[in-house]
């Protein structure tokens, strides 16, 4: 086919099979060199070969994908493959991608949460950290909880359980759900509620029973309770004797010792530290961030059974 002509109109020359595309933006691309006109007409006018169709095809098409001149330059000249570039302009989109993401989940939750500026800078550093420093963060927290406790006492997989993995894309309930889960962990009077828990759950672990000590105080109570709860049963009734009865028998079984008054105590110590709200606000905020299912809450459980085991501790 002969050679196309870029004529005097000012708007717009189209070439066979190609968009509309501006003289200027032709001319523009040939005094930069990347699609160079073939030869001029007698009248002065630059001609292009067939060639140009296809380049003027794909710059416009790099164009509009976000790649700069330079960059196309390259992949028409075959100094870089295509792919190559493909691939790295799609690894940077990601990146700004998720970072708009975690800019508009910012937003949103300020706009929810009605914050204040001095909470929004705070929300926005701790959304935008990035992997490794949320992971150092969340190990801070987690060494405080369980730094120089027995490790057989299976706090590896404690830690493991408790710790947040924000996803690449998340949602805003995610983004929301990591900045209150990274605030709560850096309260100190939380920290130190956590630790007492860790501190009497390896207790109960190093004094109980190996072999019957399968469940935590916090499940065996949960059993035992359940259904005096569904059946409407009051703590404080002659009803609730049975059920305290059969929760410090299990627990008696396990630590090898009579049920008396200073086992009872132990257990209400135990139990009122895992009564924490923030632990389990913690929990599910954890689970939410990591896409799990909503934890059980042990909330009426504990306001069930603590005041009923109070009341039946000899003084």
């Amino acid at each position: 086919m002969g050679a196309w002509t870029a004529t005097r109109c000012t708007r717009s020359a189209i070439w066979p099979g190609g968009p509309a595309l501006t003289v200027k933006a032709i001319r523009f691309y040939a005094d930069r060199g990347i699609v160079p006109p073939t030869d001029r007409s007698p009248a002065g006018y630059r001609r292009y070969g067939i060639d140009a169709v296809a380049r003027l095809d794909l710059v416009r098409t790099l164009r509009d994908l976000g790649l700069d001149l330079s960059t196309i330059r390259k992949v028409l000249d075959r100094e870089v493959s295509l792919p190559e570039v493909a691939a790295a302009h799609a690894e940077a989109l990601a990146v700004q991608i998720r970072t708009l993401r975690l800019r508009r989940a910012v937003l949103t939750a300020v706009a929810r949460r009605g914050s204040t500026p001095e909470e929004m800078d705070l929300m926005h550093k701790l959304a935008k950290l990035s992997e490794d420093e949320r992971r150092r963060l969340i190990d801070d927290f987690l060494d405080t909880a369980f730094g120089g406790l027995d490790a057989d006492a299976g706090f590896a997989g404690i830690r493991s359980s408790m710790t947040p993995e924000l996803p690449d894309s998340p949602e805003i309930e995610q983004v929301e759900a990591w900045v209150e889960l990274a605030e709560l962990s850096q309260d100190p009077d939380f920290r130190g509620s956590v630790r007492r828990m860790a501190e009497q759950y390896a207790a109960e672990r190093a004094h109980g029973d190996a072999t019957t000590l399968r469940r935590d105080s916090a499940a065996m109570v949960r059993d035992e309770v359940g259904p005096a709860l569904a059946a409407g049963i009051d703590p404080a009734s002659p009803e609730a004797d049975a059920v305290v009865a059969a929760v410090m028998a299990q627990y008696a079984q396990v630590f090898d010792r009579p049920d008396d008054a200073e086992l009872r105590r132990r257990l209400l110590t135990r139990l009122e530290s895992a009564n924490d709200p923030r632990w389990e606000r913690y929990l599910r905020l954890l689970a939410v961030i990591n896409g799990w299912p909503d934890p059980e809450s042990l909330a009426p459980v504990y306001a069930w059974f603590i005041p009923a085991l109070r009341a039946r501790i000899p003084r």
